[in-house]
């Protein structure tokens, strides 16, 4: 039951209502906190009251605490990690504190997840430099020369390669993938317009859209909706 695959529809549906959102593969959320102290409580009493078997990941700021679900051997969420953000609701809760997302929050961002895209001819030729350059390693969850790599220590975003078929010097071959909560993605993408960015290329929104800035860099808003068969 740990590996099954469930819909990401059924997933989001289940714990939006809990704070959570669901992005990419792991489920996001932040506890706001009075003091990095009050962070750091809050965070030894998760670990020690919930065994999430190395699928909780906690990073802690003076404000708040951010936390991801997601299991360390595969990239998508299982049913354990959906039991998990079930009691880790309910211990916060029990603490006197509540889960959120931050959608719509006009002084804080909302949760998010980065990863960095780069267009390449022949991936398997450049993928070593990267992986050295930043010090990263093979993404446990995925397979293949062309897979992601990703920061052991959990703080930078992860890469991944794009397979290109032809040159194309005219345009940049690196960009941004931000990954949003569903209901904070357009917010995002009038304020990316609002400060100068056009969309270029919609076709498979809500997936995700296409923005580039006023010299052509391109990024990308992400969502998981529009990706289940």
């Amino acid at each position: 039951m740990a590996d099954s695959r469930l819909k990401r529809q059924e997933i989001s549906a289940a714990v939006s209502g809990l704070g959570w959102r669901l992005l990419l593969g792991e489920l996001v959320t932040q506890v706001r906190t009075e003091s990095l102290a009050q962070a750091a409580d809050v965070a030894a009493r998760l670990s020690s009251g919930i065994e999430s078997g190395g699928h909780l990941r906690i990073d802690l700021r003076p404000d708040r605490l951010y936390l991801s679900l997601r299991p360390p051997e595969v990239t998508f969420v299982t049913a354990r990690d959906m039991e998990l953000a079930r009691a880790i609701a309910t211990a916060v809760t029990e603490l006197g504190l509540t889960m959120d997302s931050g959608v719509g929050a006009m002084a804080y961002r909302s949760v998010q997840l980065i990863e960095i895209g780069i267009d390449a001819l022949d991936i398997p030729a450049i993928r070593p430099f990267w992986k050295a350059v930043f010090g990263y390693t093979d993404d446990p969850g995925a397979d293949g020369t062309a897979a992601a790599i990703i920061d052991p220590a959990g703080q930078g975003p992860s890469i991944w390669f794009q397979q290109m078929d032809a040159p194309r010097p005219q345009r940049n071959r690196i960009h941004f993938d931000i990954s949003v909560p569903h209901d904070e993605a357009q917010r995002r993408i009038e304020a990316a317009t609002a400060a100068g960015g056009t969309v270029i290329y919609d076709a498979e929104a809500p997936a995700f859209w296409v923005l580039a800035d006023a010299e052509g860099n391109e990024a990308c808003i992400c969502t998981w909706q529009g990706r289940d068969p």
